[in-house]
């Protein structure tokens, strides 16, 4: 049995869609939206050059499996919100992955958390 989440060789990305804004902490994501109401995803990256990380859109390969997950309504129904000044409530891959209880991905040295439910 695998303790993290993996790429599958075959995948399709129908859900979700790459949103750029002007968000203090990510200048793009991945935004689901269901009616008037939306929820922004990220993912933190790592550039090894300049040693630095940064937020972006979830890998395209987690977005299906994310907005088919059984719990997803109900998580999206929790936290999702109205767009206020071109921001949509927020979340990290891994808050998103947990409330779902899926397996997580490999946490990797360099990653960071955010301390407070909202971003």
């Amino acid at each position: 049995m695998r303790y993290h989440y993996e790429k599958p060789e075959i995948y399709l990305s129908m859900y979700g869609k790459r949103y750029i804004c002007n968000h203090p902490v990510y200048d793009s994501c991945t935004l689901f939206q269901i009616g008037e109401e939306g929820l922004a995803v990220i993912q933190q990256r790592y550039d090894p050059d300049t040693k630095s990380t940064f937020w972006t859109e979830v890998d395209a390969w987690l977005t299906d499996d994310l907005y088919l997950h059984p719990r997803f309504k109900e998580f999206f129904d929790r936290r999702a919100g109205a767009c206020t000044n071109g921001l949509w409530p927020t979340v990290t891959i891994r808050q998103i992955m947990w409330a779902l209880k899926m397996k997580p991905l490999p946490k990797e040295r360099w990653e960071t958390v955010f301390d407070r439910r909202e971003i």
